[in-house]
């Protein structure tokens, strides 16, 4: 996924801020999670901006189970208007044997890999959260590109729980009417 992206380049690009959060410092925990009911589109509801995502909007990622037990990882947006042409980029993740199916090891390009976690997943499959070990960055996907400020906010807060500075996360604008609105990243990617 083109979130991963930034795994390896952040640190050498960007100095990200001291997490104030009380909990930084305690490792993310793993959740195992069903393959195959993973598998299938999820819209970007929110994440930590950086280089790689910064003024995407309308943007999703599409999983798809291949024959030889990886998966395709297809990121796919709109540069900072929605009547852009959508870019698409394509990874190849494989699944950390152990691991529940909710680590993946993310090709970015050979011999290059970054390490992506699944955090939680409610039970109905409409909502995950990935992480990073560092907490550094983080994303929030859904089913559907739109979702109540109510399912959002305990998103957020479960990310809080887990020791994320939320102060850094900013939505995704998944429909023209959210640009500009209070807590949703610029279409400039000025944030």
């Amino acid at each position: 996924m083109l979130a991963c992206l930034a795994a390896v380049t952040a640190s050498a690009c960007t100095q990200t801020p001291p997490n104030p959060n009380p909990r930084a410092n305690v490792p993310l925990q793993t959740v195992p999670i069903d393959l195959p009911r993973y598998m299938g589109r999820w819209y970007i509801i929110a994440h930590i901006p950086y280089f790689a995502e910064r003024g995407f909007v309308g943007s999703y990622a599409q999983w798809s189970l291949r024959s030889d037990g990886k998966i395709d990882d297809r990121f796919v947006g709109h540069k900072k208007r929605f009547d852009t042409p959508p870019a698409e980029y394509h990874f190849v993740d494989t699944i950390v044997p152990g691991s529940g199916n909710a680590q993946w090891r993310v090709r970015l390009f050979w011999p290059i890999y970054v390490t992506q976690l699944t955090v939680y997943v409610d039970p109905d499959y409409r909502y995950t959260i990935l992480g990073y070990p560092d907490k550094s960055l983080g994303w929030i996907f859904a089913r559907s590109p739109e979702i109540s400020d109510d399912v959002y906010r305990s998103l957020l807060a479960r990310m809080d729980a887990m020791g994320y500075d939320t102060s850094r996360v900013r939505r995704v604008p998944q429909l023209p009417s959210q640009v500009g609105r209070p807590g949703f990243e610029s279409p400039g990617g000025n944030d």
